[in-house]
């Protein structure tokens, strides 16, 4: 039993990184929204926006990797039970 707390320790933790990577993001994208003239400070600014887009993603999958050690997890406690019964 010890092995599946495991994976739902595992599975949550990747799920709220995940959340707080999306978080952090969707914040930094929201507060870069504004319009920008066009010089120098414009394609730093963009560049930084493309970089918080690409964390948006990857925290996106990381929760959806979480949420499926999470169900997997459920999924063996399941086993477990029937296996047990």
């Amino acid at each position: 039993m010890q092995i599946n707390s495991s994976l739902l320790s595992a599975g949550l933790g990747a799920y709220q990184a995940g959340q707080q990577r999306v978080d952090q993001a969707g914040a930094a994208i929201a507060r870069g929204s504004a319009p920008v003239p066009e010089n120098s400070q414009a394609v730093a600014e963009t560049v930084g926006l493309t970089e918080e887009l690409v964390q948006l993603k990857v925290g996106e999958h990381q929760a959806k990797a979480g949420a499926r050690i999470l169900q997997t997890a459920d999924e063996v406690l399941g086993t477990l039970i029937n296996t047990k019964a």
